[in-house]
């Protein structure tokens, strides 16, 4: 398999990707731009335009409907970007733009963005508990165990205690942030989601925003705290601006130019991302495993081209290998394979499947994605 320039980031996984051509929503075709190009995603519902949103459920929330009863927490939905109010040009509701986990056909799941919110769901630092180190909390216990087991396993023990410990420095910056950003708001007598970053509170550099919340959803995996995780990097219609890449224009503008360096840019450092949380997963190790080859990461665009608002088939990856039960290291095509033989949603089934989630169908799917 060879990579091209936008994902060069994965070389170093590339025989735990697949990258996968030509799947689609169809009911996301001919609608209209953006929102309706969004608002199915994961669901492959139709969605309608006008005052009341209807969707789907999602299959991250099956997903978590099915199995989040086995952990601590059901699922996580962050998001790096604010959710947009009102409507776009073609009647639909921005929520569609917005968010893409759902948990039913009439409401979104609400995108958790401050880091030190998620952090202390994960972990249930509610009241006090929230001045006080996770670390702190179990220290005896840890030192129980430090002394019941092998030097390997203590080494392993270790590791994990210091990348909690590495999160929650992070994490209490964050809060301290966070709450003299409410002070501000309060004195200013505005609601703190009509500010702009960093005056709200979250980061103003969109690197160490994402960054922290892959390390977020690294760890839910890691402690099993939570096997379900959705994390929207950047909404449709994005005011998201990358300084740091030299890119001037916001990545909306500049992804009606999808052709040129600077969006190439974009993409390359969004592609960056995802290989940082794979190699963050492929770093733990789960027995004779990593916690990467337990699970499977899916990356996807609700757009093959931004300069066409081209949906016709959208760009997909995955990581990881569900436990071997997923085969990796593989470039399928399937976008001369008919409509019905291309459908996002009979990936999904696909990968319920392998998580012990076998549904008749999902969305606009009935059969598995052939040879996936």
């Amino acid at each position: 398999m060879e990579l091209s320039e936008s994902l060069a980031p994965l070389e170093p996984l590339k025989a735990k990707l697949n990258v996968i051509d030509g799947l689609f929503n169809k009911a996301a075709t001919g609608q209209g731009i953006h929102p309706a190009m969004t608002g199915n995603l994961l669901s492959g519902v139709p969605i309608r335009k006008g005052s009341i949103i209807q969707g789907g459920i999602t299959i991250d929330q099956v997903l978590a409907n099915q199995i989040g009863q086995e952990t601590p927490q059901a699922s996580m939905v962050l998001a790096c970007e604010r959710a947009m109010t009102g409507f776009h040009e073609t009647n639909f509701s921005n929520a569609y733009s917005s968010h893409i986990s759902w948990q039913n056909s009439d409401s979104p799941v609400p995108n958790e963005m401050y880091p030190s919110l998620a952090f202390d769901s994960l972990f249930e630092n509610g009241g006090r508990l929230r001045n006080t180190s996770v670390l702190d909390r179990v220290k005896d216990h840890a030192l129980d165990l430090s002394s019941k087991i092998s030097s390997t396993d203590k080494l392993k023990l270790d590791e994990y205690l210091a990348s909690v410990r590495e999160v929650e420095r992070s994490i209490e910056r964050m809060r301290t942030d966070k709450q003299k950003a409410e002070d501000r708001a309060r004195d200013a007598g505005r609601p703190l989601f009509t500010m702009k970053r960093p005056q709200d509170g979250l980061p103003e550099d969109i690197r160490d925003h994402i960054r922290l919340m892959c390390d977020i959803v690294a760890l839910g995996f890691q402690t099993d705290k939570t096997r379900v995780a959705s994390l929207l990097l950047a909404r449709d219609l994005s005011a998201l601006y990358y300084p740091f890449l030299g890119v001037s224009r916001q990545h909306h503008g500049a992804s009606h130019y999808d052709t040129e360096v600077d969006y190439q840019k974009i993409v390359h450092f969004q592609v960056s991302q995802l290989a940082y949380l794979a190699q963050r997963l492929d770093s733990m190790q789960e027995g004779e495993s990593t916690v990467l080859d337990n699970c499977c990461l899916l990356f996807l665009s609700n757009m093959w081209s931004g300069t066409k608002h081209y949906n016709k088939k959208v760009p997909v990856l995955t990581l990881g290998g569900l436990g071997g039960k997923l085969k990796t290291g593989r470039a399928l095509n399937y976008f001369e394979s008919g409509d019905d033989n291309r459908k996002l949603c009979s990936l999904y089934l696909g990968i319920m499947d392998r998580m012990g989630v076998t549904l008749k169908d999902f969305g606009d799917a009935e059969t598995r994605l052939a040879g996936f």
